[in-house]
């Protein structure tokens, strides 16, 4: 059994690349970077540029399953060029993968792309679930919509596919986590605006036995990657700071400063879903990490 990653040198790929080796399935990835072309009988790399077009189609040999993780940081000022970039690091990397499998002969059947709880509308009463109507107005609603739209086109290539909603990915090597804690440990910290609104977190651990979950099952539809229990910005920082023996000496940190130094991208911080786990829970997922508490204790 092989399954091909994208995006796999990130935190979450590295995660799952990792979970991978342990449960005895092959990986290959692609990558843009030729110095981590390093092979090993367990994982190989392959050469690809989405931006020309180019990709070695040995990467396909063998291959089962596909889990699309590509896609540049939205966690970086968000200028008109990157906000293109952004857009176009999930949509041309997918879009090149399809074109590749259409014209070769392949053994994949299955195609499982990240997406984000960013399509859901800001709001401090719903609670949402796979099945809402309602996308988020703006840039981030935007961007995962033509991101999920990508991901289904592999459907015309008769591949199953799913798609995984990830919500604040908490992991103490990298991500929001590491920066959230460094003010609370200056003796800075603060949530933002009123700071009740919704976090839909999960540990990174979680969140990488998900995607395999998902493989391992045939999975198809759209799954919400978020722990059972969302919590407020408000109860996510005081939680860190009773675990880091560190008080709260600020008071919350207006909104308007938030944009002011943030520009657009404050939205990460100040909007608000509250999601759902229903679903996969009901597919038999078990989560090691099912509360806040219990994350942040074994991370920090």
């Amino acid at each position: 059994m092989t399954y091909l990653i994208t995006g796999a040198t990130g935190l979450v790929g590295t995660a799952i690349v990792k979970l991978c080796k342990s449960h005895g399935i092959k990986v290959h990835f692609l990558t843009t970077n030729k110095a981590k072309l390093k092979n090993s009988e367990f994982c190989k790399g392959f050469y690809w540029n989405p931006n020309l077009g180019e990709i070695d189609e040995a990467a396909f040999k063998n291959v089962s399953t596909i889990i699309h993780l590509a896609g540049a940081t939205v966690a970086k000022r968000w200028t008109a060029t990157y906000k293109n970039e952004i857009t176009d690091s999930r949509v041309i990397t997918a879009k090149l993968l399809h074109d590749t499998l259409s014209r070769i002969e392949h053994e994949v059947t299955h195609f499982i792309s990240a997406s984000a709880i960013g399509i859901y509308p800001n709001s401090f009463t719903e609670l949402y679930s796979e099945e809402s109507p309602k996308i988020a107005k703006g840039f981030l609603g935007d961007v995962v919509k033509v991101w999920e739209q990508s991901a289904d086109y592999f459907e015309t290539l008769g591949i199953d596919v799913a798609k995984l909603r990830i919500g604040l990915v908490l992991s103490d090597k990298g991500g929001a986590l590491p920066q959230m804690i460094m003010p609370i440990k200056k003796y800075a910290g603060a949530a933002f605006g009123s700071g009740e609104q919704w976090q839909s977190w999960i540990h990174l651990n979680d969140l990488a036995e998900l995607f395999l979950f998902l493989a391992q099952n045939k999975l198809v539809g759209t799954y919400n990657g978020v722990a059972p229990n969302p919590v407020t910005q408000n109860k996510l920082i005081k939680t860190s700071a009773e675990l880091l023996r560190k008080p709260l000496l600020l008071p919350n940190i207006p909104k308007v400063v938030a944009r002011l130094l943030l520009g657009e991208m404050h939205v990460l911080l100040l909007s608000s879903q509250r999601v759902s786990a229903e679903k996969v829970l009901q597919q038999g997922f078990f989560y090691q990490y099912d509360s806040i508490e219990k994350a942040l204790k074994e991370l920090l």
